[in-house]
């Protein structure tokens, strides 16, 4: 197989992980980094072994493909070009900070019939993975995404910042179209919100509360789906997941409470059997894989093979 030549346009924060990654991938030759900070520019492309430019547009002609992970406020323009030079891009989430921008961008993509990748990495989350196996049909999701103030991606709220990220995954659970959307936000440090509680109802009756703040005392990220099946809990932060579902014996009863209205009912033994003899917990092992880089790999065998991206409904 051709190694895919690609660029990484902006290495920053998350940048810099995309540069080093994609350095390592059999199937893929870094050719360069754009950075307009010269001295992490170069830095950077050392440590990788590749070019360093100040301006991307002088990469376009010798890359197959590009990652881009500058401010949000410039995806239009920079993930633009890209597109326009007729590659595929992967642009780190949002696609961009207004509604309109993000379409002007899929409609490029579609008229230059290019790939654009959004890079949801959340989704290459094992414990996500591993998720997805077990919910089916969800009736009601719950999602926590807290975090300290990192005094980064201070030029969009959070709603765009985190939020994103379980909006995401949401809309991938849910196979049905949204039916109307409640929020609340605060802005605490200033200029965008960073607190914000939402509900997503949908036209199946599927409801999700969603809860997103970057001003917290210590990070959480977990995601509780309820069905018709069970429970799925998952610690998207630990990567530990526990399924709840009803036993054989709760299925066909007879039913805890009847039995315990029995004369001579040891209350305190059913107390010790609701999970286990009726409620079945399961807690799969899962893989230690590394998201960005399984994301990353994804982006590479789409350009490869054209097999289909992730994360661009959103």
């Amino acid at each position: 197989m051709t190694r895919l030549k690609i660029a990484v346009v902006g290495v920053g924060a998350l940048g810099r992980h995309h540069a080093r990654i994609l350095s390592t991938l059999d199937s893929v030759e870094l050719i360069g980094v754009a950075e307009k900070d010269v001295e992490m520019g170069r830095s950077i492309a050392e440590a990788c072994g590749c070019a360093h430019v100040t301006d991307f547009h002088d990469l376009l002609g010798d890359v197959d493909a590009v990652t881009i992970a500058v401010p949000t406020s410039a995806h239009l323009a920079v993930a633009g070009d890209c597109l326009q030079a007729g590659l595929p891009v992967m642009v780190e989430k949002p696609i961009a900070g207004t509604l309109d921008d993000a379409a002007r961008l899929v409609d490029l993509a579609d008229r230059r019939n290019v790939v654009l990748q959004v890079g949801h990495v959340e989704r290459f989350n094992p414990a996500v993975t591993a998720a997805f196996g077990q919910i089916d049909r969800p009736r009601y999701l719950r999602v926590e995404r807290l975090s300290p103030f990192a005094f980064r991606s201070t030029d969009i709220g959070v709603v765009h910042d985190l939020m994103i990220h379980d909006l995401e995954l949401v809309l991938a659970l849910v196979d049905a179209p949204i039916r109307s959307v409640q929020a609340f936000g605060v802005s605490l440090m200033g200029g965008h919100e960073d607190s914000v509680q939402a509900r997503v109802s949908f036209t199946n009756g599927c409801i999700a509360d969603i809860t997103a703040s970057r001003v917290h005392p210590e990070p959480r990220r977990v995601l509780t789906s309820w069905s018709a099946s069970g429970c799925v809990h998952v610690d998207l932060h630990t990567r530990h997941l526990t399924s709840y579902r009803p036993s054989q014996a709760l299925l066909s009863g007879p039913s805890p409470l009847e039995l315990a209205a029995e004369p001579g009912a040891d209350i305190d033994d059913l107390k010790q059997s609701v999970f286990g003899k009726f409620i079945t917990v399961h807690e799969p092992d899962i893989s230690d894989s590394d998201a960005l880089t399984d994301e990353l790999q994804h982006f590479a065998d789409f350009c490869h093979q054209r097999t289909p991206p992730a994360g661009r409904r959103c």
